[in-house]
């Protein structure tokens, strides 16, 4: 038993920093697909062409697939033991035990997985040539996507839903490797909303200013 809590709670905390590196890189990608709403191509393009070749943005690169694949990994194996520990559901629930946010984690987590691959599929996979594209021209990419409004609902939806996975990630993040308590929890609830609102809504109004205005 000791074994299998101790396996539980590594994984935890290996998936609590394996978030926590993905949350640093969204504000940078943010960043810079906010170019998208630029005329002028170049700009766009000239910052993916440098996070496609530069040597120290590869290594990271394969750091954030290697984040992703154990976040991902680690969070469904630990609500199949979570599910098989309660084996029978509770004829009343504890609304105190665990928040909306919390029970739902691994639904908005597998919505923001599926349009992750989706994602991937319609640039990542360009840049490795398995999907037909320019990768010079991601730009031309993204407008010709954000223009189909299927696409762009789509877009705003999944943001949408990581904005709620985003609330309740870094509050258990912090929590699981020791870094909240009476004092911080306030101020980490505060950061969390702000974050989960901030980055959601600057990845949401690149489509919707290209959809409408270009």
């Amino acid at each position: 038993m000791n074994k299998i809590l101790f396996s539980a709670v590594s994984k935890k905390f290996v998936m609590a920093l394996a978030g926590l590196f993905l949350l640093l890189f969204l504000p940078v990608h943010l960043g810079i697909n906010l170019m998208l709403l630029k005329s002028d191509p170049e700009p766009f393009n000239t910052a993916a062409h440098f996070m496609a070749t530069f040597p120290l943005v590869k290594v990271v690169e394969i750091l954030l697939i290697l984040a992703i694949l154990v976040h991902v990994t680690y969070g469904i194996t630990l609500q199949i033991l979570n599910w098989c520990s309660r084996p029978v559901g509770y004829a009343v629930r504890n609304k105190s035990d665990t928040s909306a946010f919390s029970r739902f984690m691994i639904w908005t987590g597998g919505s923001v997985l599926i349009f992750l691959v989706i994602h991937f599929f319609n640039f990542y996979f360009i840049k490795l040539g398995i999907v037909e594209g320019d990768p010079e021209n991601f730009y031309a990419v993204a407008q010709q996507l954000f223009v189909i409004p299927s696409y762009a609902i789509l877009y705003w939806i999944c943001f949408l839903i990581l904005g709620f996975h985003l609330y309740h990630a870094l509050q258990s993040a912090f929590q699981t490797l020791g870094l909240s308590n009476e004092f911080w929890k306030p101020v980490i609830r505060v950061i969390s909303l702000i974050y989960a609102i901030v980055i959601p809504l600057g990845f949401a109004i690149i489509p919707f200013v290209i959809l409408l205005f270009k």
